[in-house]
C-alpha cells in the first residue's frame, strides 16, 4: 500500500508548478491511499466534477465562472458535494481571481486550496504523472538491473553465480547500471514496471575480490541510469553437474515471470566455463527487441522446417 498526503504533494511540486497556499492549510494532512484509489471510481485528478469527482480537483476560469453564476443556494449545494465526495484538495489554475466564497468554504471544510499560474491541462498532466508514480505498487527483487542496448534487463540467480561480474562486463561494453543487489520495482501502469535503485546503493556495484565500485566515477555519467522500465529477466543458473548438454537447446515455449501482476519475458542462461555471458545477454536483449517488432526467429525456423517436410 502506498500513500501521498497533500502536504507532500505541495512540497514536491511547489517549485515546478509555482504552487501557493490559499486556504484550508489545516487540511494538508489529507491522504490519497493507493488501496482506495484502486477500489474507487474517482480519477486521480481532473477538472472540477460534481458527478464523477476526482481526488484532486482543478478549477480553471471556466469552472470558476460556473461557480460565480450559481445562486447562493446552488453554490452551497455544490460545495456540499465537493466536501461529501472526499475531495483531498482543490487547485485553481491560471492567473485568475479566486472567489471569496470558495476560500471561505475551503477554510470551513478544511480542504486545502492551492493556486498555480500554470494552465490547467499542463498542471494536471504533471500532477497525474507524479501521483501515478507515488501510488504505484512496489516490490523489491535481488539482482543487477541494467540498461542493455536500450532494454531494461534484470540479471538474477543464486548467490555467487556471477551476476555482478557480468554486470561489470556489460557496463564496460556500454550498458548502463540502474541498481545492484536490491532492485525497487514500481508498477507505474497496468503493464509497465519501472526499476529504480535505493538511494543508499545508487551508483555502486559490489564485485567479489574488488569490493564496492562507484560506477559513475569509474565509467562516467553515461554508465548509470536513474530508472528504467523492466522488459527482460535473465536468470543465471549452474546446470546440474556442470553439464550443459542436459540443457534444452531449443526452448519452444517462451517463459515469463509474473511480477506485481505483470508478465516479464524471462531467459534462462546456464553458467559454465568458457561461455561469453555478456554477448549472450546482449543477444537476448536484441532478440527481445525483434520479438516486439513481430520477428520471432524460433517461430520462423519452425515454419521453415514444417514447409520443408511438406514438400
Amino acid at each position: 500500500m502506498s500513500q501521498v498526503n497533500i502536504r507532500q504533494l505541495f512540497e514536491d511540486k511547489q517549485a515546478r508548478l509555482q504552487l501557493s497556499r490559499v486556504a484550508g492549510a489545516d487540511g494538508t494532512d489529507r491522504i490519497i491511499d493507493s488501496d482506495e484509489v484502486e477500489t474507487s471510481d474517482k480519477a486521480l485528478i481532473g477538472h472540477l466534477n460534481l458527478i464523477h469527482p476526482n481526488w484532486v480537483q482543478v478549477l480553471s476560469e471556466i469552472e470558476l465562472d460556473y461557480l460565480r453564476d450559481l445562486s447562493e443556494e446552488q453554490r452551497n449545494r455544490a460545495f456540499h458535494k465537493i466536501e461529501k465526495n472526499g475531495t483531498t484538495c482543490l487547485i485553481v489554475a491560471g492567473s485568475t481571481e479566486i472567489p471569496p466564497e470558495l476560500i471561505a468554504f475551503c477554510n470551513q471544510s478544511h480542504i486545502p486550496l492551492f493556486s498555480s499560474p500554470k494552465a490547467s491541462v499542463h498542471l494536471m498532466w504533471l500532477i497525474r504523472h507524479y501521483l501515478a508514480k507515488e501510488l504505484a505498487e512496489t516490490t523489491t527483487r535481488h539482482g543487477v538491473f541494467l540498461d542493455v542496448l536500450g532494454v531494461g534487463v534484470m540479471i538474477t540467480g543464486e548467490s555467487a553465480v556471477g551476476k555482478s561480474e557480468l554486470g561489470l562486463e556489460l557496463i564496460s561494453r556500454g550498458s548502463g547500471l540502474v541498481a545492484d543487489d536490491v532492485v525497487e520495482l514500481h508498477r507505474i501502469a497496468p503493464d509497465t514496471l519501472e526499476g529504480r535503485c535505493p538511494e543508499l546503493l545508487r551508483d555502486f556495484l559490489e564485485v567479489r575480490g574488488l569490493g564496492i565500485l562507484n560506477i559513475r566515477i569509474m565509467f562516467g555519467e553515461t554508465a548509470v541510469r536513474r530508472k528504467k522500465s523492466l522488459k527482460l529477466i535473465v536468470n543465471l543458473h549452474n546446470p546440474p553437474g556442470g553439464d550443459i548438454s542436459q540443457v534444452e537447446r531449443l526452448p519452444i515455449n517462451a517463459t515469463h515471470q509474473t511480477v506485481l501482476g505483470v508478465n516479464i519475458n524471462t531467459v534462462n542462461i546456464p553458467v559454465v566455463a568458457g561461455r561469453n555471458l555478456a554477448v549472450l545477454v546482449e543477444a537476448a536483449a536484441r532478440n527481445f527487441v525483434l520479438q516486439q517488432r513481430g520477428i520471432d526467429s524460433m517461430q520462423e525456423f519452425i515454419t521453415r522446417h514444417d514447409q520443408l517436410l511438406l514438400e
